[in-house]
């Protein structure tokens, strides 16, 4: 069985996180005194040259409730000379200039700041107040125990989420575990400032043997920073494929496809899949490298096809049937396009009596919500087409910036002549923390339907 631990008591190298050179440091040169009550402001008296973002009035309550993306119209002013640089910590104040955070800074994104500690929470505990080395370790700290506690890693499974961005309060950190190998996504300018302490951390994760560092290029570049990715240099070591186990299933991931390699939060939705399976028949659209069609053969289905528009996916896919030992006369996988495909099975009058539909982000952006919208209606109105009357739809969105809904699919059930009931309405994974503070959090939607 596998373990975690990070120390004091749960990391397992004795050494200290690398310190920065003192003129760039955000550390006091003391700790606060055990049991003091100092507060943002006491501890901010003692930092030299720290600015002030000072929110406009009526903008505050919503980050003092745990938003933590400061964006740039909430802002008022910023008192501070020289002004921040992009990294900074700052401190973020109401209108009356009394901090309410702290955050680290950057000036040109559209969140100015992405708050990383409260006032009250640093008046319970000042130890890490405007300390980003340790709020990082204690973050990390948190993280561990989550997981531990929710029974990850155990025997059957190695692949899960270590960091989860704003559900662990470590906003554009994500960190996703695949056996002994660890793949950090970064996807805000205060991260790439801290890669070296974040990486120590990670690196110090019980049965974590490699760390691959994949900054989000497109993402970066609205927080200011041109990132030409080549490969880090520091991932030299670490393998291209590693193979995994996810309750049970072992599965090939390559680290070098969609997002970080392999969709840890559908977990319980693929685990659902393998349960309601038995003796039939089952299609997987956009199947990726298939996750839900392992899961339904090893639940006993019939006959199961996979269909996506990746080669390189599928080909993973097809070497999981092989790693599986599963029939091949049971379960394939097609290269199609998934409307395409799904057209002509309705023409053919074919039907399936288990079809999953988990099409790839369609809306990454508000100004696409529109079109994607007419393009989710059209997937899901298609597979319930070809859905057999009675039978079985599960169908997701991982859009954030678009959450299907009940009557949205009544939309997309009336456009296909069907009629649908909802037996279940799902998210993430439990490894995938939400903060109800930032309900953007919550990207993906998974509805099980039963078509009629």
């Amino acid at each position: 069985m596998l373990r975690m631990q990070l120390l004091p008591a749960r990391l397992i190298k004795p050494r200290a996180i690398p310190s920065r050179p003192a003129s760039s440091a955000l550390l006091s040169s003391s700790s606060p005194a055990a049991g003091a009550t100092t507060t943002l402001e006491d501890v901010a008296a003692n930092r030299k040259g720290l600015a002030k973002v000072v929110l406009k009035k009526g903008k505050t309550q919503v980050f003092k409730n745990g938003n933590p993306m400061v964006y740039s119209g909430a802002v008022d002013r910023i008192i501070g000379r020289p002004p921040p640089k992009t990294g900074d910590a700052v401190l973020v104040a109401d209108g009356s200039e009394r901090p309410i955070g702290w955050g680290m800074y950057n000036s040109v994104s559209m969140f100015c700041v992405r708050l990383m500690q409260l006032e009250e929470e640093a008046a319970r505990d000042p130890s890490y107040a405007l300390n980003m080395e340790k709020l990082l370790e204690a973050r990390l700290d948190a993280a561990v125990d989550l997981r531990q506690s929710m029974g990850l890693p155990s025997d059957d499974t190695n692949v899960y989420r270590l960091v989860n961005s704003e559900g662990d309060r470590l906003s554009g950190l994500i960190v996703d575990v695949f056996g002994d190998v660890a793949v950090i996504a970064s996807s805000a300018a205060w991260i790439e400032k801290y890669k070296q302490e974040i990486e120590f951390l990670v690196g110090r994760v019980r049965n974590v043997n490699h760390i691959k560092w994949r900054p989000s290029i497109d993402i970066l570049k609205e927080e200011g920073l041109e990132i030409s990715y080549q490969g880090d240099p520091g991932s030299s070591s670490c393998p291209g494929r590693v193979k995994v186990m996810e309750n049970g299933i072992c599965y090939l991931i390559s680290l070098e496809g969609q997002k970080t390699g392999f969709y840890a939060d559908q977990r319980e939705s693929r685990r659902l899949i393998s349960s309601i399976s038995r003796d039939r028949r089952v299609l997987d659209v956009c199947c990726y490298s298939g996750g839900f069609a392992l899961n339904a053969a090893f639940g006993g289905a019939k006959n199961v096809i996979g269909i996506d528009s990746s080669s390189p996916a599928l080909e993973l896919a097809k070497e999981n049937i092989q790693l599986n030992k599963l029939d091949p006369g049971r379960i394939s996988f097609l290269r199609e396009d998934a409307t395409e495909f799904m057209k002509g099975a309705t023409a053919r009058n074919e039907s399936w009596d288990v079809v999953i539909l988990d099409p790839p982000k369609l809306a990454p952006r508000r100004k696409v919500l529109q079109s994607a919208s007419g393009m989710y209606r059209t997937l899901n109105s298609l597979a319930m087409q070809i859905t057999k009357r009675g039978g079985l739809l599960m169908t997701c969105s991982c859009s954030g910036a678009m959450t299907q809904s009940g009557l949205f699919l009544r939309g997309a059930a009336s456009m296909a002549g069907r009629r649908i009931t909802v037996l279940r309405q799902a998210g993430v994974a439990c490894d995938h923390p939400i903060d109800p503070s930032y309900p953007e959090g919550a990207y993906l939607t998974n509805f099980l339907l039963r078509v009629l």
